[in-house]
C-alpha cells in the first residue's frame, strides 16, 4: 500500500494507528491489575468554566510592542479546565484566556490548587490561549503589568481546579486528530539577500522576518514548516454525552481589539454550544490550547490576501474540531501518570558595547514608558542582566496512549513536528505557554537569520541551545511514561529513493533534515555532509509520486546564500551529480542568480572547478533562469542552456562530466539541456565538493534543496529519464508553487 503523501491524507490515518497503538499499554494495566485481583477502576473526569474577566476597567493590555490599554470589554474572558482521575491518579489541565501567565504566578496557583483538592502540583498544568488582546499578568517589551488584574487571576486559576475536580463524575474518554493545512501557515519569512532589515539595535541582520505581507517580492519564502494537526481530547459521560472537550492547535492568534478572548473564545463557545445540544442540553465545556506556534499564523502570505474574520475563522476551526470529535472512539477506562523536570537555562546577555548603548537609553528614558522599539529593547538588556538565568518547567501527561507535553515557551513548530515525530505515544499533544512564560525559543539554525522572535529580550531571550534542550527533556519524560523508547524519526521512502540507491551513489543526500548541522548520506558510504550556518529546515519539498514519508510531506532545506559542504570524494573527471531545486530569487536581482552545485578547492579565488548554476543579469541578462555551467575564471569555459527557469518551480537536473564532455538534463529529458567540452577545471587531489553553493562562496544559491545524488561515473541518459520516470506524477500545489 502506498504511504500518504500529503500532509491531509497522512493524519486521516493518525485515529487508527493510535487505538492500534493503545492496546499495548492499555491491556497490560488491565493484566496487572487482574493478577493483583485489584477491582475495575472506575475512570471519572470533571469540568469547569470560571469568569476570569477583569473586574475592573480600563487595564493594561500585553501583546504589542508597546503598552496599550482599553476599557472596553468585547467579550468575558474564561478560564476553562478539566480533572481526569482513573482512581489512582488524578490529572487536571486549565486553559485561561490571556496572552502569557509567568511561571512564579503559576507555581503559585499550582501549589493552592494541590492543597485545596489533594492534585499533587506536578499533575497541574495551566496554559495561556495568547490572546494578544487580554489583560496583561507579565512585564515583556514596552508592557508593563497590570497590577491589579495579576492579583485577580492566580485565585480564579486554582477556583478552577476545585470546581472541576469537584464536578468529577463517571466518564470515558478518547482522542483523534485531523489535518487543517488551510487555516495556519509559517508567518516567519526568509528576506532577499539584498534586503536584509534592520534590528532595534541598529544593525542589518534581519535575513528572516514576522508578517512579511501577501506576496511581498521582498522575501523568498517561509523559513520553517507547519504544523497542520488538530487534536482533541474528548471526554463524554457514561451515557455517552459530551462532558468535556480539550482541543490543540498551531495558530499563533486572529486579533482582536481588547479586551477579548480572540478566537479562542468563540471556537469555545461554538464547540461548547455544539456538544451540549448534541447531548441533549446537558453543558459541556470546551476549550482550545496553543499548539508549537511561535512561527505560526492563520494568514497565508504565499497568495494573495484573502477577505476573513475572526467569527468566519473560528466557525471553520470549530468544524474541523467536531469533524475530529465524530472519529473519537472512547475508552471506559485508561491509566493516566504524570512527569516533570525543571531545566536551568541561560539567557543570551549583552555585550560591553550594547550594554552600554542601552544604558545611554534607559536613563534618558526616566520613568516613563518605552516609545520606540530601541527604547524597548534597550530596557530589555536590564532585564537580563539582572537575571542571566531561568528554571523552565516543563511538564508531560499520560492518557492512555496520548502524551501530552507542556512547555511554558513559544515554540517553532518544526519543535513541535520533533516531538511527534519521535514520541513513545500513540498521539501526542503539544501545549505552549504552560506553566510560564519564557519567550521564543527558535531553533538554534534559525538565530543566525535574526528577526523579531531572536532579538535578545524577556520574550526571546533564553541561550540559543534552549530548543535541543527542552526536546530532549520533554522525550525523556514521555519515555519514563510510556515505559519505552522514543520512535526514530521518520525517513523519506519511496521507488524514486530505491532507484537512486540502486545505481550505487558515492553519496545520498535527501536534505530532509529536521535538526542539527549534519546531512545524512543515505548511501552505504557514510559520506555525511555539513551545512554551512544559513540553512531552514523541514519545508515542504516537491509533491514526487515515488517518494513518501509516513508523516507528511517529503522536505527539503532553504539554502539562503549558504551550503552544504560535503567530503572530498575522489571523483576523478567522470561524474554525476543529480539535484531537485525551487529556486526562489529573480533572475534579474543579481549578475548569478545562484550556484546549485560546486566542485573545487574551498575558498580559492577565482573558482578553479567545475560550476552548474543559473544565470542572472550579467552579459546583459541574456543568461537570466538558464542553467549554465562554468569552469572557474582561469579557463574562462561556459556552457548554457535555453530553458529560462521560472522561480517557485520545482526542477529535477542531472550534471555528468565524463573526461572532457560536460551536459546536463532538465527533467529527464534524454536531450542534453546544454552540452559541450569543457576542461577539467578542478586541481587533482584538492577538489571539495559544495552543494547549493559555489566553492569560493560567489553567488550561493537561495532556495529550496531536496534529494542530492553524487555518483562516481556519468550516468547515461537513459538511467536519468528512469529516475524522473519512477519520481514523475507531480501534482499541483497551489500552496508552495509546485509544477503540475
Amino acid at each position: 500500500m502506498n504511504q500518504p503523501t500529503t500532509r491531509r491524507e497522512f493524519l486521516r490515518t493518525s485515529t487508527l494507528a493510535s487505538a492500534t497503538a493503545l492496546c499495548g499499554p492499555l491491556a497490560l494495566a488491565r493484566e496487572q491489575q487482574s493478577e493483583k485481583g485489584q477491582q475495575q477502576p472506575i475512570f471519572r473526569a470533571g469540568a469547569a468554566e470560571v469568569d476570569i474577566s477583569p473586574p475592573g476597567l480600563p487595564v493594561i493590555v500585553s501583546g504589542g510592542f508597546l503598552e496599550g490599554r482599553s476599557g472596553e470589554l468585547r467579550d468575558r474572558l474564561f478560564a476553562r479546565g478539566i480533572v481526569l482521575d482513573d482512581g489512582r491518579t488524578r490529572l487536571a489541565l486549565v486553559v485561561a484566556d490571556n496572552l502569557m501567565m509567568p511561571r512564579e504566578m503559576l507555581d503559585e496557583a499550582k501549589a493552592k490548587a494541590a492543597a485545596s483538592t489533594g492534585i499533587p502540583e506536578k499533575n497541574i498544568v495551566i496554559s495561556a490561549t495568547h490572546s494578544h488582546s487580554a489583560p496583561s499578568v507579565v512585564g515583556a517589551l514596552g508592557t508593563g503589568v497590570d497590577e491589579a488584574y495579576a492579583a485577580f487571576l492566580p485565585g480564579k486559576l486554582v477556583e478552577c481546579v476545585e470546581k472541576a475536580a469537584a464536578a468529577t463524575e463517571p466518564a470515558r474518554v478518547g482522542w483523534a486528530s485531523v489535518i487543517d493545512s488551510e487555516d495556519t501557515n509559517c508567518r516567519v519569512w526568509i528576506r532577499r539577500p539584498d534586503r536584509i532589515g534592520e534590528d532595534p539595535f541598529g544593525q542589518n541582520t534581519v535575513r528572516a522576518m514576522m508578517h512579511p505581507g501577501y506576496q511581498n517580492p521582498d522575501y523568498l519564502g517561509p523559513c520553517g514548516p507547519e504544523d497542520p494537526e488538530l487534536t482533541v481530547l474528548s471526554i463524554v459521560r457514561t451515557d455517552g454525552t459530551p462532558l468535556a472537550l480539550l482541543a490543540n492547535y498551531s495558530m499563533h492568534y486572529f486579533g482582536a481589539a481588547p479586551v477579548s478572548a480572540d478566537y479562542y473564545g468563540r471556537f469555545s463557545a461554538i464547540v461548547s454550544e455544539t456538544l451540549s445540544k448534541q447531548g441533549s442540553g446537558k453543558p459541556c465545556v470546551a476549550m482550545m490550547s496553543h499548539g508549537t506556534s511561535g512561527d505560526q499564523h492563520w494568514m497565508d502570505y504565499s497568495s494573495e490576501r484573502k477577505a476573513i474574520d475572526l467569527e468566519t475563522y473560528a466557525r471553520r476551526v470549530a468544524a474541523r474540531a467536531l469533524e475530529a470529535c465524530g472519529r473519537v472512539e472512547h475508552r471506559d477506562w485508561v491509566p493516566l501518570a504524570s512527569a516533570a523536570t525543571t531545566l536551568r537555562l541561560r539567557r543570551r546577555l549583552p555585550g560591553e558595547e550594547r550594554l552600554a548603548w542601552a544604558r545611554g537609553l534607559v536613563e534618558a528614558m526616566g520613568d516613563r514608558r518605552p516609545a520606540s522599539r530601541p527604547e524597548v529593547y534597550a530596557r530589555e538588556q536590564m532585564y537580563l542582566v539582572a537575571e542571566p538565568e531561568r528554571d523552565v518547567r516543563l511538564q508531560a501527561f499520560g492518557i492512555g496512549d496520548l502524551t501530552i507535553a507542556a512547555i511554558p515557551c513559544e515554540v517553532y513548530a518544526i519543535t513541535g513536528l520533533k516531538l511527534k515525530g519521535q514520541s513513545p505515544f500513540g498521539q501526542t499533544m503539544n501545549i505552549e505557554l504552560a506553566g510560564g512564560g519564557e519567550g521564543y525559543i527558535p531553533p538554534p539554525e534559525l538565530f543566525p537569520f535574526g528577526g523579531y522572535n531572536t532579538w535578545p529580550a524577556r520574550s526571546a531571550g533564553l541561550e540559543t541551545t534552549a530548543e535541543p534542550k527542552i526536546v530532549e527533556a520533554l522525550l525523556a519524560l514521555m519515555e519514563q511514561l510510556a515505559k519505552r523508547p522514543r520512535r526514530a524519526m521518520p525517513r523519506t521512502s519511496g521507488p524514486y529513493a530505491d532507484l537512486v540507491l540502486e545505481h550505487k551513489p558515492a553519496a545520498y543526500w535527501p536534505l530532509d533534515t529536521i535538526g542539527g548541522a549534519t546531512a545524512e548520506d543515505r548511501s552505504p558510504r557514510g559520506n555525511h555532509g555539513e551545512y554551512e550556518t544559513g540553512v531552514a529546515f523541514f519545508l515542504e519539498g516537491p509533491d514526487l509520486a515515488g517518494l513518501s514519508r509516513p508523516d507528511g510531506p517529503i522536505r527539503a532545506a532553504h539554502f539562503a546564500g549558504t551550503r552544504l559542504v560535503a567530503p572530498a570524494v575522489n571523483l576523478g573527471d567522470a561524474w554525476s551529480v543529480e539535484i531537485w531545486f525551487y529556486n526562489c530569487l529573480p533572475s534579474d536581482a543579481r549578475a548569478v542568480t545562484g550556484y546549485l552545485f560546486s566542485r573545487g578547492p574551498d575558498g580559492v579565488k577565482g573558482a578553479p572547478g567545475d560550476h552548474l548554476g543559473i544565470g542572472g543579469n550579467h552579459h546583459g541578462g541574456s543568461l537570466a533562469g538558464k542553467l549554465f555551467f562554468y569552469n572557474g575564471d582561469q579557463r574562462e569555459e561556459l556552457i548554457v542552456g535555453t530553458t529560462v527557469i521560472e522561480p517557485k518551480t520545482w526542477r529535477h537536473v542531472v550534471l555528468v562530466r565524463d573526461g572532457s564532455r560536460v551536459a546536463a538534463y532538465l527533467d529527464g529529458r534524454t536531450t542534453p539541456e546544454f552540452s559541450g567540452d569543457a576542461s577539467p577545471g578542478s586541481p587533482a587531489g584538492g577538489a571539495g565538493v559544495f552543494i547549493g553553493g559555489r566553492s569560493d562562496k560567489l553567488y550561493n544559491f537561495e532556495g529550496k534543496l531536496c534529494q542530492v545524488a553524487l555518483y562516481d561515473r556519468p550516468l547515461a541518459p537513459e538511467e536519468i529519464a528512469a529516475h524522473w520516470t519512477v519520481a514523475a506524477g507531480l501534482r499541483t500545489n497551489a500552496k508552495s508553487g509546485k509544477p503540475g
